[in-house]
């Protein structure tokens, strides 16, 4: 049993990502596919799909490289869990690598990156970083 499934997700994604394979199969849900969404809209994977299994659905990412054949996500790292969870201001929105990455946001008009939210003006929970 899954404890944290975005923290699942996460972990799925940078182990594949290491061994530099083409896609990684996750459990879906909603919450992963706006993460996927946010990903592939920021350039860090090359896409996604959800494919229906008759239960719970498969998310399908597929795993971005560069010419040279490195990966394009450097880091990707669970901040807010089930323990501990961190909540920010728009004021203070975190930045990653010096706003080389990404902050994703969980806010009150759903999953944001760090820069849109601030830029809507909207705190929330931070769910991880990106870079």
């Amino acid at each position: 049993m899954i404890t944290d499934p975005i923290s699942d997700m996460f972990s799925r994604i940078r182990n594949a990502n290491a061994k530099l394979h083409e896609k990684v199969d996750i459990p879906s849900s909603k919450v992963k596919v706006e993460i996927a969404k946010i990903l592939k809209d920021e350039g860090y994977i090359a896409n996604y799909k959800s494919i229906e299994d008759h239960k719970q659905g498969v998310l399908r990412v597929y795993l971005k490289y560069t010419v040279a054949g490195k990966a394009v996500l450097q880091g990707i790292k669970r901040v807010s869990k089930s323990s501990l969870r961190i909540y920010k201001g728009y004021e203070n929105m975190p930045k990653v690598q010096g706003g080389l990455g990404v902050t994703i946001v969980s806010t009150s008009k759903g999953l944001l990156t760090g820069k849109q939210a601030t830029k809507d003006k909207v705190g929330g929970e931070v769910i991880g970083y990106v870079w």
